[in-house]
């Protein structure tokens, strides 16, 4: 009689395509570093265009903490020596581009931006944390403390009348929808 071969059995848990839990959290740490890339370029983009005003204090705070956040993900990476996004270059302009543009369109916009990307980043560091076992408690709790400060900037924007944005329902159904594309793009590429 032959006896199985524990290495050509398939993964409990594991739908073909799936990726391993290796693969798992290396999409966890790249996609996250791009995800607070694009958060620190968007903040840059309100900040040259309202940085003077009445929000520039408030956006300087948030843009602190996406940074810090940056930061963190990037020692992840290279401590898990996780690639980056191979788009970066995209995020620096798209996220610049996104965070000035709206706050070209006025304040309550770029409040609806940030309301609208941290909404989702809400939900999808939500979805990591669920595939993080104990031996991830460190990165689990960083995530934990990243997600809560991300759903104060969330806050920060809804004080700041960012469902009074011209046209906000439109505005920032195309952010979310934007902000889901990049999160699938950057996990994988």
């Amino acid at each position: 009689m032959t006896q199985p071969n524990p290495a050509a059995a398939p993964k409990r848990g594991f739908l073909p395509g799936d990726p391993t839990p290796r693969e798992r959290l290396a999409r966890i740490v790249r996609v996250d570093h791009a995800g607070e890339y694009g958060a620190k370029r968007i903040y840059e983009g309100q900040i040259a265009v309202m940085g003077k005003g009445r929000h520039g204090k408030t956006l300087r705070h948030m843009a602190e903490q996406e940074l810090e956040h940056l930061r963190y993900f990037e020692t992840q990476l290279n401590r898990r020596q996780v690639r980056p996004t191979l788009l970066q270059p995209l995020w620096h302009v798209t996220g610049f581009l996104l965070g000035a543009g709206t706050a070209l369109i006025g304040e309550r916009a770029a409040m609806a931006c940030t309301v609208a990307v941290e909404e989702v980043i809400e939900g999808h560091y939500e979805e990591q944390l669920k595939h993080l076992g104990p031996d991830e408690g460190e990165l689990k709790d960083s995530i934990l403390r990243f997600q809560a400060e991300e759903v104060a900037h969330r806050d920060i924007g809804l004080a700041n009348e960012a469902e009074q944005a011209p046209a906000y329902p439109v505005l920032s159904a195309a952010i979310k929808a934007g902000t889901r594309a990049v999160i699938w793009v950057a996990e994988r590429v």
